[in-house]
């Protein structure tokens, strides 16, 4: 490879990529991408070819390069080609490569000059590169030939932009020498996307071919049309020197030669040719590395900070130390058993944002979940109304009966109290596998010891499984006890007389109508397309009614629908929808909402859905069933079902009362308190009548794995920040070239690169002499123009400010 410049960036991004190795992550610099633009045949893909220091791109006269051309330079052990549309073939002759370009560019565009914006991706391998992307873009025209369309300009505009309008891409703008560069495409399009010029490199080609007589001295002394990074001069290999095989070592040689004996460049040679341009072009990507070193020392320096305590803890470890290993169990089942009531407890140092658990859970289990099951019994009227028919009829017998028999009531009474039996097993179910789910979740710190996690899972399950049993014997037994005596004289109770004079409806509504029974939020789906489609409201449920708000502030009520002959029915979650859903829809197959016969409602999960149901089971909603019996009676004992059905529903009242009352007590008592204290006081002495406390408090695999990480992480990250430490002081720094000044009194910019005219030598400003150093400010000669002098010059912020006198005329220029 010949450029010498790049090779010395190497070892200093090499030692990057070990640090950031060693730490088991990737250094990713994200160099920036180079692109050539220029006209066509301005020299653009020769410039490309000297930086990367190889002769593999086509050549000749016209339109050459006609596809975008993505050169990926990758670092590697030895050198070789690949295109992505060959993938798996190795090129190491570049002139095999040459040809591959020539011939792919044929395949998409033909073989008449045509062009195509798709492009062509090459990556070069080699142990002489950086990382880099470098374009080659077809060269501006303007009429179109051959096969290219009308609009050809126009294309390849759009297509070079496509590349250089990215923050991360340095432009070098080719202009031929033997060309007027106030008419330079290359130019224009840079300042379009970079006007500050912050990226932009001038590149003058062919100086070895201007007219005898003629020279770019002024425009690479950077006086005519200025950049802010100045231009550089190149001489090319000639078409005649490609087709002698000429290389490019003999070439630059050529370069430099022409520089040191041409009259006109000599006197700068040393800051023109391809050298100096890969010097410029290097130390920008010098530039860039040593701006991504903070951000990368920071990222460092706070992952070392995140392991320190850590890796102090494991520096010391012993793990065969028999005192370590008991003084370590002690501490692993004191912190269970925090962490254990804890989550029961509700005072959890890592509270659960997505999901109820522990305590919160069983607390919905309790009040939620468990009378849910008892409301869902009360749901089948019609069921109901038929067994006290019978069982009236069957006390009666043969006979007529006058009077409604009580042990109608006592029978229907103990059917509905048998019937509490299967909700309150499955209450304790549920808690017992909550209870279940929050050993595992608390043994989840017991990870680095899996025989200890196994043992205390095992020893802790067990005695919850042996509590379940006593739990489900004294709630059976609660069963049996209302069973045992049915209590008409409890206060609560309505008695015959009340039953006969009330009716169902009127029983429920001696209640507080208007005590509300649940709010929360919920989405009204049937709602038209046209109308807005879904929309979310706040509802209120009460023991009449259920209305809904525009927000959770209740101050204004979209509707209120009355809950007489409601009832509420499931509804098949949709296919592109993520809610649950219900509807509520009238008995008597009127309108409930609008012009909807059923409102349906959703919810973000089911057990909101079953919340909900359960409200509204509450508030005298029934769920749908479906029943084709049409069940009639004869008035007399319709009046007695009615009274018996009172009588029940007075009744089972009482007892779901006391029921919700004690199922959580005897719960609370005999499995939660319990399992509780049985973790404080025996579960230790349970692990060591276990066996081996040895070997119960080894290590996992994975423990002594992450051990060994952490400290050789630990190691790394300071090594790692030692060599950025080394790599920041020993590269340099090039800083931003200043602006270009341009004049507000329509005078062309300064050919220095101007920072206004200082008086002539020796004699004082208003501010004080200056002198004709390099770091001072520069006038243009320009003949039969007055001299003008410097009143001020400085800055304030990014701004730069001249004022000059001439003529009596004061003058000031001003510069982002």
């Amino acid at each position: 490879m010949g450029n010498r410049g790049m090779e010395d960036l190497i070892p200093l991004v090499n030692k990057l990529q070990d640090a950031f190795s060693g730490i088991g992550q990737s250094c990713n610099l994200d160099l920036p991408q180079i692109a050539v633009v220029g006209g066509q045949s301005a020299g653009k893909s020769s410039v490309l070819e000297n930086f990367v220091g190889r002769d593999f791109l086509p050549r000749g006269s016209g339109i050459v390069t006609r596809r975008p051309l993505v050169l990926q330079l990758i670092s590697a052990n030895a050198e070789w080609a690949e295109f992505l549309h060959c993938k798996g073939k190795k090129f190491t002759d570049f002139d095999e490569v040459r040809q591959e370009i020539e011939a792919e560019t044929d395949r998409i565009t033909g073989a008449n000059k045509g062009i195509s914006p798709v492009p062509i991706n090459l990556r070069v391998y080699s142990p002489h590169v950086l990382n880099l992307t470098l374009i080659d873009l077809p060269g501006i025209t303007k009429v179109p030939v051959g096969d290219q369309p009308v609009d050809i300009e126009q294309q390849i505009r759009d297509m070079i932009m496509q590349f250089i309008c990215r923050e991360s891409c340095l432009i070098l703008a080719v202009t031929p020498a033997n060309s007027d560069l106030a008419n330079s495409d290359a130019l224009k399009l840079a300042k379009d996307v970079d006007p500050q010029g912050q990226r932009t490199i001038g590149v003058i080609t062919k100086l070895d071919l201007m007219d005898e007589g003629t020279d770019a001295r002024e425009v690479l002394e950077n006086k005519l049309l200025p950049l802010r990074r100045g231009y550089i001069g190149v001489v090319n290999r000639s078409q005649k020197d490609i087709d002698g095989k000429k290389d490019i070592k003999m070439a630059m040689a050529a370069e430099r030669k022409f520089f040191l004996t041409h009259p006109a460049y000599r006197h700068m040679a040393e800051k023109m040719g391809t050298p100096c341009l890969q010097k410029v072009l290097n130390q920008q990507l010098t530039n860039h590395i040593r701006d991504t070193l903070p951000a990368f020392r920071s990222k460092l320096q706070t992952q070392l900070l995140s392991l320190d305590k850590e890796a102090e803890e494991y520096r010391g470890y012993r793990p065969d130390d028999p005192g370590r290993k008991t003084k370590q169990l002690l501490q692993m089942v004191q912190q269970f058993s925090v962490d254990f009531e804890k989550r029961i407890e509700g005072s959890g140092d890592q509270v659960d944002t997505v999901e109820l658990s522990g305590g919160a859970k069983i607390n919905r289990i309790f009040h939620e979940r468990f009378p849910f099951e008892l409301v869902k019994m009360e749901c089948d009227d019609k069921e109901m109304r038929r067994e006290i028919s019978y069982a009236i009829k069957n006390i009666h017998g043969i006979r007529t009966g006058l009077f409604t028999p009580d042990m109608a009531f006592e029978a229907i009474v103990k059917k509905q109290i048998v019937k509490i039996k299967e909700p309150c097993i499955k209450c304790v179910d549920m808690v017992i596998q909550e209870l279940i789910n929050t050993v595992r979740q608390c043994t989840n710190k017991l990870d680095c010891f899996p025989r200890l996690r196994e043992e205390t899972e095992r020893i802790v399950t067990s005695h919850i499984r042996d509590r379940e049993s006593r739990a489900k014997d004294q709630v059976l037994l609660l069963i049996d006890v209302q069973l045992s005596y049915i209590n008409t004289n409890h206060e609560d109770f309505i008695g015959f007389a009340n039953a006969q004079q009330s009716s169902k409806q009127s029983s429920k509504q001696s209640n507080a109508a208007s005590q509300v029974i649940r709010k929360g939020w919920l989405t009204i789906n049937n709602i038209s397309i046209i109308k807005g489609g879904a929309k979310e409201y706040w509802f209120v449920l009460t023991a009449e009614s259920l209305s809904w708000f525009k927000d959770d502030e209740e101050k204004e009520k979209k509707y209120m629908l009355p809950l007489d002959n409601l009832k509420v029915r499931d509804v098949e979650k949709g296919f592109m929808s993520s809610k649950h859903a219900f509807a509520i829809f009238n008995t008597e197959q009127r309108n409930v909402y609008k012009d909807n016969r059923f409102l349906e409602l959703a919810c973000d999960t089911q057990d909101e859905v079953d919340s909900w149901r359960a409200s509204l089971l509450r508030a005298g909603v029934y769920p749908e069933r479906s029943s084709n019996d049409n069940f009639s009676m004869d008035p007399q004992l319709e009046r007695k079902v009615e009274t018996i059905r009172n009588l029940v529903d007075s009744y089972m009242a009482i007892v779901n009362k006391c029921i919700r009352d004690l199922m959580p007590k005897t719960i609370m008592h005999l499995m939660i308190s319990n399992v509780k204290d049985f973790i404080n006081a025996e579960l230790l002495a349970q692990l060591y009548s276990a066996g081996d406390q040895g070997a119960l408090m080894d290590e996992s695999q994975e423990q002594v794995q992450r051990r060994d990480e952490v400290l050789r992480t630990h190691q790394s990250l300071k090594e790692a920040l030692a060599i950025i430490g080394d790599i920041s002081t020993t590269t340099i720094s090039t800083p931003m070239p200043p602006p270009n000044m341009s004049y507000t009194r329509g005078q062309r910019p300064s050919p220095g690169g101007g920072r206004g005219a200082p008086p002539p030598p020796n004699r004082p400003g208003p501010l004080g002499p200056f002198n004709n150093s390099a770091d001072s400010p520069q006038v243009p000669s320009r003949p039969n123009r007055p001299r003008a002098y410097v009143l001020l010059y400085g800055s304030v912020g990014q701004s730069m400010i001249v004022c000059t006198k001439s003529k009596g005329l004061i003058h000031t220029g001003i510069t982002n």
